[in-house]
């Protein structure tokens, strides 16, 4: 679940939160004195005082099960009550009874203009915003928070303080947090409610480029405008979800706010693009030149020295589409969105401000197809300094870790409602029940269609869904192909130096990705995975199909699974079973680096393990049941006996003096092909409860599913020691290894000189820091 604030329901209309709040009426004050009879008494107050002795008798209960010894009571206490509080209804509107909403407290009230820009103001007018007031036929809203100050003013803008949007009679006011840039909302509705066509999506610290709007965007999309060719990404690859715009625009090392880290390390140009005809581009996204719309991540390891970013796009690549099946990040900086795209433009309440945008632009997408539309993205339409506060990590953690799941589900989800409202409604229902988002934001949506009706506003009509089209193998005809190769524009702030030995590079990445791209690496972590856990992710989920994370302790945030590595081949099979498509299965402990360029060669339909690795497979003595390695022995030999005779028979011939000798393996990094999964759960099902240790456990099931003989030989070489360095550095590690050991990375820092010294196999990773 993404990061959520406050998910009550505030009652009534927002009050300014420097008044005080007193009663609103005081009738019963002085209501006549009742007779103190005490029978009279207690049957007229029966109910409360039964419901005064259950909430005593609750406390009571939670203070009892926080202090008892076994936590786990109190633990599925937790669980029921959060199961409790997080029942959604299925939410319904009755349009029949949703009155109109006219202005009648602002000077605007007879006011009409066809295209708005809507920016949010928390500190006085900036320059870039008072030249907004410049651009012709554009009027400039501005929305207030608890921030703006009270004197705030600019000719020619019409301001919205807080005290103005509570009179607007909108329902989702009452929704709103105070400090936020989502109160735009009310802006949104504000410029609808006053003849809005068009609106302009803005964050007034940016400047736009030439001060012209309809020189950057597609303004006219009706029966008047001039019908062009635009190019879009194409269908080629099904499992294609998600595009990183900038690659498009000549910068493949940046990568947007909303992007899966997974995906980071895509950076391949489209080879050949689609060409569509022009008029349903109903959201239209701009990329700012300087200081992009980046996350935190990219902020933090890119920068150099405190030297302010300014990065520059290509401004002569042309726009691009993006079809059904394939979303792209898309903010609320810098977006025109048109009429038939309005319903979009509601900004969820539940998550994190960082957030909020980039899960409204994926949510809107989805429902776009629906009407036939799509998202275009443009060449730089505005510059941003970076002379302002990063956002804070903490904001966009949840983003990062959900942002990938939320794309895979809104491509699989589908509806048969007849209206677009009603798909709206649906599709947020499901999201609350996936915790995508909270119940708040399922109310809050019946509140924004309810004034959505009250405005005038009216739905589009549904369109045939292409992307049921493409799943069952159809064509959809998109016309002629057309080649496009982006420029590669200097990276002098990403540590990236652009040479001809780049096209090498890429070439490289894709090769692995192409190799292990349907491979999942489970990687256990003994470290901190609070410091650790993204990192992770963000160096290996560029090669791998995923990235599971497991600890000791379960961290829902950062999705790190609990698992305990005395018997984590214990859970193994539950993860097989979530990747039934996946060639394989990579298992690495955090100690253990990858060096992945070099384990290509290796066959995926073998078992990879240290078997040729002495000080991580041995084979120890052992005598009667009297230590560890004869306790262990004995339960090795109940479940060898009984084995189905395939795997028996395998384990036999391939121990010397299986009687007497115990093997050990380190079981620091193992693969485990498709071919060989059954029966490798049904080896974990036959150990059953026995408390046989992971180090004894695997080289057992190894030796069963397959002879020595038949392993691949790909980690004979790696490097394995006794301790680790003290440092990380190329005099320890080796670039030529197919993996080393041990290395702890406990911290960023760490991270980053561990990337440092993995350039020497893979250069292209000097753009993670």
């Amino acid at each position: 679940m993404l990061v959520q604030q406050d998910s009550s329901v505030p009652k009534s209309k927002p009050q300014n939160p420097k008044s005080s709040l007193f009663p609103r009426t005081l009738r019963n004050r002085f209501s006549p004195s009742k007779s103190l009879d005490f029978s009279t008494w207690f049957s007229e107050n029966l109910y409360k005082i039964i419901t005064i002795a259950f909430l005593i008798a609750s406390v009571a209960a939670v203070f009892f099960l926080r202090n008892i010894s076994d936590s786990a009571t109190f633990f599925c206490f937790q669980q029921e009550v959060k199961q409790i509080e997080t029942i959604i209804h299925f939410p319904k509107i009755n349009y029949d009874s949703i009155l109109p909403i006219t202005d009648k407290t602002t000077p605007y009230s007879k006011f009409r203009s066809d295209q708005w820009i809507i920016v949010s103001v928390s500190d006085y007018p900036s320059d870039s915003l008072k030249k907004l007031l410049k651009i012709k036929g554009w009027q400039v809203l501005a929305v207030g928070n608890s921030k703006t100050p009270n004197d705030w003013s600019l000719k020619g803008t019409i301001f919205l303080s807080l005290d103005d949007q509570a009179k607007l009679g909108f329902r989702v006011v009452d929704y709103l947090p105070y400090d936020s840039y989502v109160r735009k909302t009310v802006g949104y509705l504000f410029a609808i409610q006053h003849g809005a066509k068009k609106i302009f999506d803005f964050d007034d610290r940016g400047e736009l480029i030439d001060d012209n709007i309809n020189k950057h965007f597609d303004i006219e999309l009706g029966q008047n405008a001039k019908k062009q060719i635009i190019l879009q990404y194409n269908h080629d690859n099904p499992n294609r979800t998600v595009v990183n715009p900038y690659i498009h625009f000549g910068q493949r090392s940046v990568w947007p706010r909303g992007l899966p880290l997974e995906n980071v390390g895509q950076i391949e140009h489209e080879e050949h693009y689609n060409k569509v005809l022009s008029g349903s581009q109903f959201i239209q996204q701009g990329i700012s030149n300087g200081l992009p719309d980046i996350d935190s991540v990219f902020y933090f390891t890119r920068k150099q020295n405190q030297e302010p970013f300014d990065i520059k796009f290509d401004e002569h690549a042309p726009k691009v589409a993006f079809p059904q099946g394939t979303m792209v990040p898309v903010n609320s900086f810098n977006t025109i969105f048109h009429y038939s795209a309005f319903w979009g433009l509601m900004l969820p309440v539940s998550v994190s401000s960082m957030a909020s945008d980039v899960l409204r632009g994926y949510w809107a997408q989805r429902l776009l197809w629906e009407i036939g539309g799509y998202v275009v993205v443009y060449p730089p339409t505005v510059h941003r300094s970076d002379k302002f506060e990063s956002y804070p990590f903490a904001e966009e953690k949840d983003l990062h870790v959900n942002v990938g799941d939320l794309i895979k589900f809104l491509i699989s989800w589908r509806s048969n409602k007849t209206g677009l409202f009603e798909k709206i409604l649906e599709l947020s229902y499901a999201m609350g029940k996936e915790r995508f988002w909270s119940e708040k934001d399922v109310k809050f949506t019946v509140a924004w269609i309810q004034d959505l009706v009250s405005v005038g506003y009216l739905q589009p009509r549904l369109m045939g869904l292409e992307l049921d089209k493409l799943k069952r193998g159809g064509v959809v005809n998109y016309g002629d192909r057309k080649d496009f190769v982006p420029q590669k524009l200097p990276s002098v702030y990403l540590g990236v130096e652009e040479t001809s030995t780049v096209n090498y590079e890429i070439g490289n990445l894709v090769r692995w990705r192409k190799n292990f791209g349907n491979v999942v690496l489970i990687m256990f972590c003994n470290g901190d995975v609070e410091r650790t856990a993204l990192e992770w992710r963000l160096l290996y989920g560029r090669v791998f199909k995923s990235v599971i994370i497991l600890a000791n302790k379960k961290n829902r945030e950062l999705v790190v699974e609990e698992g305990h590595l005395d018997h984590l081949y214990k859970q193994l099979p539950r993860l097989f079973d979530r990747f039934e498509s996946a060639e394989g299965f990579l298992f690495v402990q955090d100690d253990t680096i990858l060096n992945y360029w070099n384990l290509v060669q290796a066959d995926k339909n073998k078992l990879w393990i240290t078997d040729k690795v002495s000080r991580s497979w041995s084979t120890v003595p052992y005598d009667g049941n009297k230590d560890f390695h004869g306790k262990q022995a004995e339960m090795v030999k109940e479940v060898v006996s009984s084995m189905p005779a395939h795997l028996q028979v395998s384990y036999k011939d391939h121990t010397v003096n299986h009687d007497s000798t115990l093997t050990i393996c380190g079981s620091e990094v193992f693969y485990i092909p498709r071919r060989l999964v059954v029966d490798f759960i049904d080896l974990v099902n036959l150990v059953g409860d026995r408390d046989i240790h992971q180090k004894v456990a695997i080289p057992m099931m190894f030796i069963a599913m397959d002879s020595p003989r038949n392993f691949d030989s790909v980690f004979k070489k790696m490097v394995y020691r006794k301790k680790p360095p003290k440092d990380i550095s190329i005099s320890f590690y080796s670039p030529e290894a197919p993996a080393v050991h041990p290395m702890v990375v406990s911290n960023e820092e760490d991270f980053i000189k561990l990337i440092r010294v993995m350039a020497a196999g893979d250069p292209m990773l000097l753009d993670l820091v």
